[in-house]
C-alpha cells in the first residue's frame, strides 16, 4: 500500500504541471488587463507612464517564460505572491475564505451521507414497495432542485417562519467566525447552505447507493449467504453493503471537491465570502496571480480527494489490496 502511495504522488506531479501550463496559457489569452481595469475605474485617459509603471510593479511587462518559471517556483514553495488587484499577499486572502469553504464542503458532505447510504439501501431492500417510490421521488427532486434555488426557499423560509413567531424577521448572519470562537454563530450562518447542497448531494448519491445496492443483492454470494439462513439485516449489513459503497464512495469524493470551489452561486444567494466568489471576482479582474493559485488549489484537492478514495476502495475490498 506505502508503495502504491507513492507511484500515486509521484503521479500527481504531471497533473499538475500540465494543469499549470493550462491555466497561465488561458490567463493570457483573455483580453484585458488588470493594470487599465486598476486606474480607470474613476473614468478618463490613462498617462502611458502610470500604466507602465502598474505593470512593472506586478511583473506583467517580463517575458511569459519568466513569468511561468515564476509561477511555477510560487508552486512549489507554495508562495504565490500578492494578488495583483488587492495587493495583499494571495495565501491570506485565501486562507479568509477557505475555511468557510471547507466548512461548508464537510457539512454537505456529511448531511449527503446520513442521508443518502440509509435511504439508498431502504429503497433497494424495499423495491417497488411505497418506501421505494418515495425515496425515489424525493432523489429526483433533489436531482431537479438547483441548490441555489433551494437556498432562496430556504431564506424565505427562515424570514416567514421567524416574523410570524417573534414578530420580526430574522436573517442568518453575513460575517464569518470559525466554529471554535463561536459555535452557535458559526452553524446559524453556515448550517443552511450546508443544507441546501447537502440535499441536491445526497440525492445523487442515494440514486447512486440504491442502483449499486440492487446489483449486488442479485450477486451468487448473496443468493448463497441467503441459502445458509443467515438474517437479512446481517446479509445487507455486512455482505451486500460493504460492497456497494464502491462506487457511491466515488461520487462522494467527487462532490466534496467540487464543493471546495464551485458553490458560486449558491455562495452568492447566501452572501457568504467563499472561495467561488473569490474565484469570480478574480476572473473578472483579471487578476492572473489568484486565479492561478486557486486553479491549482482545487485541481491540488481533486488529485488528493481521488488518492484518498483510492485508497478507502482498498480498505473496503481486500481484492484490490492483494492484488496491489
Amino acid at each position: 500500500m506505502l508503495s502504491y502511495i507513492v507511484r500515486r504522488l509521484l503521479l500527481m506531479i504531471p497533473t499538475l504541471l500540465g494543469s499549470a501550463v493550462l491555466v497561465f496559457i488561458l490567463m493570457r489569452l483573455i483580453p484585458g488587463d488588470v493594470c487599465v481595469l486598476r486606474l480607470a475605474t474613476g473614468g478618463g485617459s490613462i498617462d502611458t507612464q502610470v500604466l507602465d509603471n502598474c505593470r512593472a510593479e506586478i511583473g506583467t511587462d517580463q517575458p511569459m517564460l519568466v513569468q511561468f518559471l515564476a509561477f511555477l517556483k510560487g508552486l512549489v514553495t507554495l508562495d504565490f505572491g500578492n494578488s495583483m488587484w488587492t495587493g495583499r499577499p494571495i495565501m491570506e486572502e485565501v486562507g479568509l475564505r477557505f475555511q468557510l469553504s471547507l466548512q461548508v464542503a464537510i457539512m454537505a458532505t456529511l448531511t449527503a451521507i446520513a442521508m443518502a447510504i440509509p435511504l439508498g439501501t431502504i429503497s433497494a431492500v424495499r423495491q417497488n414497495t411505497w418506501i421505494d417510490y418515495v425515496v425515489r421521488t424525493f432523489s429526483i427532486a433533489g436531482v431537479a432542485m438547483p441548490s441555489f434555488w433551494l437556498g432562496i426557499l430556504i431564506i424565505l423560509g427562515i424570514l416567514i417562519t421567524s416574523n410570524a413567531w417573534f414578530g420580526t424577521p430574522w436573517m442568518p448572519p453575513i460575517v464569518y467566525r470559525p466554529i471554535w470562537e463561536d459555535p452557535l454563530y458559526n452553524l446559524s450562518m453556515l448550517i443552511w447552505p450546508a443544507l441546501a447542497t447537502g440535499y441536491r448531494y445526497s440525492a445523487v448519491a442515494t440514486r447512486m447507493t440504491r442502483s449499486a445496492m440492487l446489483e449486488v443483492l442479485r450477486e451468487d454470494y448473496v443468493r448463497t449467504a441467503r441459502a445458509k439462513g443467515l438474517f437479512r439485516k446481517l446479509i445487507v449489513r455486512r455482505h451486500a453493503l460493504r460492497n456497494a459503497l464502491l462506487p457511491v464512495i466515488t461520487i462522494i469524493g467527487i462532490e466534496f471537491a467540487f464543493l471546495i470551489g464551485g458553490l458560486v452561486v449558491t455562495e452568492q444567494v447566501f452572501n457568504l465570502n467563499g472561495l467561488g466568489k473569490l474565484f469570480v471576482e478574480s476572473v473578472e479582474n483579471h487578476d492572473y496571480n489568484m486565479t492561478q493559485a486557486l486553479v491549482m488549489l482545487v485541481v491540488g484537492i481533486f488529485a488528493f480527494t481521488n488518492l484518498f478514495v483510492d485508497i478507502v476502495y482498498a480498505w473496503l475490498d481486500p481484492r484490490i489490496r492483494y492484488n496491489r
